[in-house]
């Protein structure tokens, strides 16, 4: 470090598909006097939602829940994807879970008291034992 510099680090995310762009808006805000260096890099995966897996992954939801809409989602937090995806194991977060319109599980996530219904568990189950079934 230069005497009478300073440092500072940044945890920055981006979308899939938008490293490139995210790098040069940080080089533009941080400006021509400011160099980046990082402590850790990693790629922004992503699974492809047109593809065969997710196409089984949505169908097992609807036979259990026609009313169900798959979507695509960011995870925001943490996730192994970025491991595996560096051996060439694509990962779907797929995690079915049914809960009733009173239940606040936003309020008790990672908290003392969280919990799902048995009967979202269940649900759960039987949406990935039919997903197993069709690959």
């Amino acid at each position: 470090m230069v005497p009478g510099s300073a440092t500072a680090q940044v945890d920055g995310r981006y979308l899939p598909g938008t490293g490139e762009e995210f790098l040069a808006t940080i080089d533009r805000l941080l400006g021509p006097k400011v160099t980046r260096e990082f402590v850790n890099f990693e790629d922004a995966p992503a699974a492809d939602p047109a593809g065969p897996t997710f196409a089984a992954l949505a169908g097992s939801l609807r036979a259990e829940d026609p009313l169900a809409r798959p979507v695509p989602y960011v995870m925001a937090g943490g996730t192994d994807a970025k491991s595996f995806h560096r051996i060439g194991i694509t990962s779907y977060g797929f995690a079915p879970l049914r809960l009733g319109p009173g239940l606040d599980y936003l309020g008790m996530f990672h908290g003392v008291d969280e919990r799902v219904p048995l009967d979202g568990l269940a649900f759960g189950t039987r949406v990935l034992d039919r997903f197993l079934d069709t690959r």
